[in-house]
Parts: structure tokens; C-alpha cells; sequence
């Protein structure tokens, strides 16, 4: 969609929020919305069609009427075909085709066609007054002709303004004079109280035209400080919504004011005279650059660069704020994560460290069996903080980017061992189903270990006792899915994303708990390696939780 307006400045005539309605329309239904500066319309439409490549154009109808086409010659649309070439443009009426009139130019008080009426008025109307005056002379006295004379003047006056009241004027004064004010037939006055007569004449016509064109002069100021209030009421708005970044501003400014380029510099501009410069603040300038601003406008940039500083003081805060947020994410990262690790640092540590202390107690004698319990407890606890290490920097190196990955083909055989080895002695059976028939998939061995290994542990976690934990696959599409499925009381939907922040357990009220980083960090290398983890009912009861990853092979129907 194009709009198209006069190269004089603010769009007069043009409501500013209809075309801010307009924009919003083409805008929700996927088009884009132009504004251009040009005094000939069809030249400038069919220059910006041509260099859009356009292959079709659409118009509206005229919405001046006959008399008025008649006038002031061809249209906008007639001359639009005229310069279209190989363009194909189509004609569409509406409720105004034919009815309507012009939108003045700023520069004038008067449209165009009244500004040709009113001096061919001027000269016409007292004519034809004369003639139907001369076939009924002798009814009217001379007073009576002079207000007919005045009327026809005042009338003229109100339609072409100054130019055709004077116009006007004169035809009639020479008129009245020649056939009804004695002698007729010429030029002469014989009686000083016809020259009065006349002298009023003129005057009143010209007084009654400055009083017209002067009504016209301020109804075009007051639509002119309509339009800027408009325009900058919806500026106004639109930095205090915040939905204005500082080049939609500076495109808004350069299409109002019918600029070729509008930019934020930070040293002044010298030796061109086409430039208009407007501090912002801050050391910057706004820069215009296109053609020299009358002052009325520059009242006008003067309120958008004042918005144009407050969305650059907006921008710099927005910046300052992100640099901080990281900052701050990072000790909230810090804090949670030493407050969560306390607990699980200490547990295996304090349970080793008991366990190798006993052992080497000279004064105690264990038998045989409570020394080799001693030993495993140790090295559970020793294997348990070494998973939460690996954990922890596995984490790190997510949120850091730093993660390596060796994908390659992986059959779910090949990491399943170790990953059932990895899990505590305590963990419920593990039921596997239909894994050698699962193609392989891409991904890193020793990350889906990890990921498997975690699923695993939190499954087992929360299944009641003397129930399996059940760990199959199957091929779905391009992908593989591996399910592990436990009878716990599942998550509800609404709290299921929460199982996934880092440092917290569902249900946990504190971090004395754990750390809580088993599906925090699978979902993490799942997503690494190209897959995805997500959280199902399972049928009867318990969480399903679906690990996806593509396949490295072609999966056969």
C-alpha cells in the first residue's frame, strides 16, 4: 500500500489516524505500507512501481464530480494509466467516486478547481446578470441593480477568494456603469452620488472577499495544528508502549517530512546546505538531508526529536540492562548452586570418609563381610560423587556453549551396559524391550549414556517397591524414540516444565534435597545432539519420560 504526500511537509488534509489505521490494516494482512513525498502524484506512484518491479497496480475511481473533472482536466487515475507502460492498472469505485473534491496543498487557501472557477465566475455572472437586467430594464431602479451587481460580486468571492471577487468587481463596476448608470452607453459618471454608489460597491466586495479568504486562511491552520497534534499524539503513544525502536522513529520522521535520508550522527554536519540539524541529546544530532524545512515545520521536528531522545535513552538503558542481567544471573546461578551442592557434597564424602576411617581403625577387628560392606560403601560413595561432578561440569559446559560432540551412528546396545552399571545398588529392576530391533541413532556415545543413565536413576527414584522400571524403543518416522516408563505418582501437566529447572527438585521446598540436575541436564544433551525430552502420562499411572533423537540411518517402512 502507498501514500503519497506533497513535498511542503506534514500531509495537509490527511488524517493522521487514519493512516495510522490504514498502516495497521495492510500490515495484519502481511503487506507492507509505504509513505511518499512527491508534488506530482502519478509520477511518483508510477516511478516507486516501476522500481518495485510491479506488475499491477489498483485505484480508486475519481471522487470529483463532472463539473469538477471538467475543470481541472484529467484526474490522478487517467494520468496513472497514461505513464503505467506495461504496468496493468485497475479502476475500483467506492462510496465517494464522483462526489468528492480535491485535498487542497498547504500552499494555497483554495483548491485548485475553485481557484479556476472563481475568476471564469467572476467574468461570466455579471455578464449574464447584464443581459437578464438590460430585457427587464425599466423595472428595477439603479439601487436595486447595484445590490444585484454586489450579490452576484460577494458570491464569486466566496468560491475563487480574493483574485475573483477582484475580477468580479471590476466586470461588474464596468458593466453597471456602461448600461444602467446614466449617460448609458459610456464610460462617464454624471452624478457625484453614483460614484458613491459605486465606491461602496467595490469596497464591500472587497471587504466581504478578505473576510472569506481569511475564514479559509485559519480553518487551514487550525487542520494543519489538527494533523500535528494527531501525528504527535501517536508518537507520543507509541514511546510510551515501547513498541518504536529508534529506526522505525527515524523512518517516521523522514517520510512526514518528505526527506531523502534521516540519521543519528555524533559530529555536526558542515558545508551542505540541503542538511537540517536537530540536537537529541547526548552529543548526538538527528540529520535530515533532502531540502530546507520552512520554520512552521521545524516546530514540528523540534517534538519529534525530543521523541527521537527518548527512545534513544530507552535503547541505552534496555543495553545496560542486558549487559547487567547476565551478571546477575550468574551469581543467582552461583548462590543456587552452591546452596544446592552442599548436601549432596557432603553425603558421599561424609559416608566414604566414615567408611575409610573405620578401616583404618586399629582397635576394631572386622570379620571378612563387614569389611568388604565397608569397601562397597565407599565406593558408592565414591561413584556417587564422581556423577555429581560430571554433572555439574557437563552442566557448565551447556550453559557455556562449550559442549563437544563426536556424533556418529550409536546402536542403544552399546550404551545400555554402562549405563545400567552406573546406577546404585539399590535401584529397582530394569525391564528392556525391543532395543536390538531399534535402529541406530545419531548421537554421542558417552552423552547418551549419561542422558539414559539419568533417565534411569530418576525413574527408579520414584517407583514404588516391587515394581520394574520398563526401557524400550521404536522407530518413528525419521526418528528414533526411547521411553522409560516408571508407576511413581507422576508429574502433573502444569508443574511438568519445572522438572526441568537446574538446582531444584519437583517438590522440593529447599535445596537440602539434592541438587536436582539428572533431567535438567539430560534435556540439555538431548537437545545437543538434535533430540528432544518430554514428559508423558503413563497409561495406569506413573511418568513416561520420551527421549527422541534422529536416526543415522534411513528407518525402513
Amino acid at each position: 500500500a502507498v501514500h503519497i504526500t506533497r513535498s511542503d511537509g506534514l500531509a495537509a488534509g490527511a488524517s493522521a489516524s487514519a493512516l495510522i489505521r490504514q498502516r495497521a490494516l495492510v500490515e495484519s494482512l502481511g503487506g507492507s505500507y509505504h509513505s511518499l513525498v512527491g508534488d506530482d502524484v502519478p509520477t511518483a506512484l508510477t516511478e516507486f512501481a516501476h522500481a518495485e518491479n510491479a506488475t499491477q497496480l489498483v485505484l480508486g475511481t475519481s471522487r470529483r464530480g463532472r463539473t469538477e473533472r471538467f475543470l481541472t482536466g484529467r484526474g490522478t487515475g487517467e494520468t496513472i494509466v497514461g505513464l503505467s507502460e506495461d504496468i496493468d492498472v485497475h479502476m475500483v469505485t467506492h462510496e465517494r467516486a464522483g462526489g468528492g473534491r480535491l485535498l487542497p496543498s498547504r500552499r494555497q487557501t483554495l483548491p485548485t478547481s475553485r481557484l479556476i472557477a472563481g475568476p471564469v465566475l467572476g467574468l461570466v455572472l455579471p455578464l449574464v446578470l447584464t443581459f437578464l437586467l438590460d430585457h427587464t430594464r425599466g423595472s428595477l431602479n439603479l439601487t436595486s441593480e447595484a445590490l444585484l451587481y454586489l450579490l452576484v460580486v460577494v458570491g464569486v468571492a466566496c468560491v475563487g477568494g480574493v483574485v475573483s471577487a477582484l475580477v468580479a468587481s471590476v466586470t461588474a463596476s464596468l458593466l453597471l456603469n456602461y448600461w444602467f448608470i446614466p449617460p448609458v452607453g459610456e464610460f462617464t459618471i454624471a452624478e457625484p452620488n453614483n460614484i458613491l454608489a459605486l465606491v461602496v460597491f467595490a469596497v464591500v466586495a472587497g471587504t466581504v472577499a478578505a473576510a472569506v479568504d481569511r475564514s479559509l486562511r485559519l480553518s487551514r491552520r487550525a487542520a494543519r495544528a489538527t494533523a500535528e497534534a494527531e501525528t504527535l499524539s501517536s508518537l507520543a503513544g507509541s514511546i510510551v508502549r515501547g513498541d518504536q525502536a529508534v529506526p522505525a522513529l527515524l523512518e517516521r520522521t523522514r517520510e512526514t517530512f518528505g526527506m531523502d535520508s534521516v540519521e543519528l550522527v555524533d559530529d555536526p554536519v558542515v558545508g551542505d546546505a540541503s542538511v537540517v540539524q536537530v540536537p537529541v541529546g547526548g552529543g548526538a544530532r538527528l540529520v535530515l538531508r533532502g531540502r530546507p524545512l520552512p520554520s512552521s515545520d521545524r516546530r514540528v521536528l523540534a517534538a519529534f526529536a525530543a521523541h527521537v531522545t527518548v527512545a534513544v535513552e530507552r535503547a541505552r538503558l534496555a543495553e545496560a540492562a542486558a549487559e547487567i542481567e547476565p551478571v546477575k544471573a550468574a551469581d543467582r546461578m552461583r548462590t543456587a548452586l552452591l546452596a544446592a551442592v552442599s548436601h549432596d557434597l557432603r553425603t558421599p564424602l561424609a559416608a566414604g570418609w566414615a567408611a575409610i576411617e573405620s578401616l583404618r581403625a586399629s582397635d576394631v577387628e572386622f570379620s571378612e563381610e563387614d569389611r568388604n560392606e565397608l569397601l562397597a560403601t565407599a565406593d558408592e560413595s565414591m561413584a556417587r560423587l564422581n556423577r555429581l561432578v560430571e554433572n555439574l561440569l557437563d552442566m557448565s559446559r551447556l550453559q557455556a556453549g562449550a559442549l563437544k560432540l563426536d556424533l556418529r551412528a550409536t546402536h542403544l546396545m552399546e550404551v545400555l551396559p554402562a549405563a545400567l552399571d552406573g546406577l546404585p545398588a539399590d535401584t529397582p529392576d530394569v525391564d528392556v524391550l525391543s532395543l536390538e530391533q531399534a535402529p541406530a541413532v545419531l548421537a554421542d556415545p558417552p552423552l547418551l549414556e549419561r542422558v539414559v543413565a539419568n533417565l534411569l536413576s530418576n525413574a527408579a527414584r520414584h517407583t514404588p517397591p516391587g515394581r520394574h522400571v520398563l526401557l524400550t524403543a521404536s522407530a518413528f518416522d525419521d526418528r528414533v524414540e526411547i521411553r522409560v516408563v516408571d508407576r511413581g505418582p507422576g508429574i502433573p501437566a502444569a508443574d511438568r516444565e519445572n522438572a526441568f529447572v537446574p538446582f531444584q527438585r519437583l517438590g522440593d521446598t529447599d535445596n537440602t534435597t539434592g541438587v536436582g540436575l539428572g533431567l535438567a541436564l539430560s534435556r540439555g544433551l538431548a537437545e545437543a545432539m538434535g533430540g528432544t525430552l518430554t514428559p508423558e502420562d503413563t497409561p495406569g499411572g506413573g511418568l513416561t519420560m520420551t527421549l527422541s533423537l534422529p536416526a543415522a540411518l534411513p528407518v525402513p517402512v
